[in-house]
């Protein structure tokens, strides 16, 4: 390293404390040092490129350096960089909310902006309380959620995941919810018709006895993210959906890590033609270049909150960079280039030659489950696979064969001793095929000590 970067590494590790890192690791290893983008590719300090191999944590679209949005901040920049939405309009944050209506499931009609995933799950959880007392129906405050959910870190948001490691050490601030099971075939004995089975009865029987007190339920729909990239059976989504309003329950649907084509669907609900309540959409917003996100209502949502101002039914929320222009612009850049590149369609194909190539990956010794919706793709690493059991997780091997992929050049994180690789939608079959390669090289030289056979 030259001496200049040697003074950055130093500075990292003196003065920065990184997200969903210990620290102490960390700092006892070379710190990888990002400097600038091209295309799919990373570039860090000392030159190396590395394949963006989970968009930048599921985030990047077009990959990086993309023209096109790039001009779309500077000509922005060159209007103004930021005017508040707290009673004011902005001209960009007016046209992305059109638009987002427009390619929205039919229904949502209402655009609240907030500046990440977690924000604008927070808002959805606060509305759907606000929602039920704006009524009149205080006693409708309690949430569902659904079994190793995670919908973000801010206290709300944290108290409808569930995620023990996120959440023990700050128990005593959350509000309760229910949980009941995400259907998690893999895992369960019956497969995925038990599993799915298990899931909507466990929300029938919750529903028939404490409906009344129920604000909502908040789910991700048809992929669970960080709980391992675990894909719902056909048709659970569209099931659940349909309890909730038998019930007068509202549906929340987080489609943070699932929007913006992901999933092979522009949003995962429109793969069962489902309108949720209230929708919160961030990451692949902007293409992965700015920290905007937004919460989508019904106008009956709406409307519970529309009254004089005597009424007292204001929702009082906001962030200071709601609406922001610059990230506004940029949203309204990617989602023009969604149309004219004809992205979703293209994760369709992609995702049918990523699933081929995986396949003879399934026939490794120690890959228990590829689990795949779209280009959003989970690998589960077990020790035993004809009993399906797992690492201990001090053992790290996740961590161990993402650790491998980044020397052989692709960076990814795990979830446990799932591997994540989630690529930037605009890869092509030919960087597909090599990251593949990298990946597959990394978990066998883990798991079985060496080379393919």
């Amino acid at each position: 390293m030259t001496t200049i970067n040697n003074q950055l590494a130093a500075m990292n590790k003196t003065h920065l404390w990184h997200p969903f890192t210990q620290m102490k690791d960390y700092n006892e290893s070379d710190p990888l040092i990002i400097e600038r983008g091209e295309g799919i590719m990373l570039i860090d300090v000392n030159g190396r490129a590395y394949y963006d191999g989970f968009s930048s944590v599921w985030l990047n679209v077009h990959g990086h350096n993309v023209p096109e949005l790039n001009q779309a901040i500077t000509e922005q920049l060159g209007r103004v960089a930021h005017s508040t939405l707290l009673g004011i309009a902005n001209v960009p944050a007016i046209e992305l909310a059109e638009k987002l209506i427009h390619i929205a499931p039919q229904g949502l009609n209402k655009v609240f902006y907030s500046d990440s995933g977690a924000t604008g799950v927070e808002i959805a959880i606060k509305m759907a309380f606000q929602y039920w007392h704006n009524r009149g129906m205080k006693e409708k405050t309690a949430f569902i959620t659904m079994n190793q959910a995670y919908h973000g870190d801010t206290i709300g948001a944290v108290s409808v995941g569930s995620i023990p490691l996120y959440q023990e050490v700050f128990r005593p601030m959350l509000f309760p919810s229910h949980v009941i099971p995400y259907p998690y075939a893999y895992r369960h004995e019956g497969g995925a018709a038990a599993a799915k089975e298990a899931a909507i009865s466990a929300l029938r029987h919750l529903l028939e006895t404490r409906a009344h007190e129920i604000a909502a339920l908040i789910l991700e729909p048809i992929v669970q993210g960080a709980s391992g990239i675990i894909v719902m059976p056909p048709g659970c989504l569209r099931e659940m959906a349909a309890l909730c309003r038998k019930h007068d329950v509202l549906l929340i649907a987080d489609e943070v890590a699932t929007g913006f084509g992901r999933t092979g669907a522009m949003f995962a609900c429109d793969h069962e033609d489902v309108t949720p309540d209230v929708m919160v959409i961030g990451k692949g917003l902007t293409g992965g270049y700015l920290p905007v996100a937004a919460t989508l209502t019904t106008d009956e949502v709406y409307n519970a909150f529309y009254a004089s101002h005597e009424e007292q039914k204001t929702f009082f929320h906001g962030h200071s960079f709601t609406g922001n222009p610059l990230g506004c612009a940029v949203a309204l850049a990617n989602l023009k280039l969604f149309e004219e590149r004809n992205i979703v369609e293209g994760v369709k194909a992609k995702a049918a030659f990523t699933r081929h190539k995986l396949a003879m990956l399934q026939e490794r010794p120690h890959v228990g489950d590829i689990r795949q919706q779209g280009l959003m793709i989970g690998i589960e690493l077990v020790r035993d696979k004809e009993t399906r059991e797992p690492y201990n997780w001090t053992d790290r091997i996740g961590y161990h064969v993402c650790q491998r992929a980044r020397e052989l050049g692709m960076l990814t994180r795990p979830l446990g001793d799932v591997v994540v690789f989630m690529p930037p939608l605009v890869s092509s079959e030919e960087e597909l095929e090599a990251m593949i390669d990298i990946l597959t090289k990394s978990i066998i030289d883990i798991t079985e000590g060496g080379p393919a056979a």
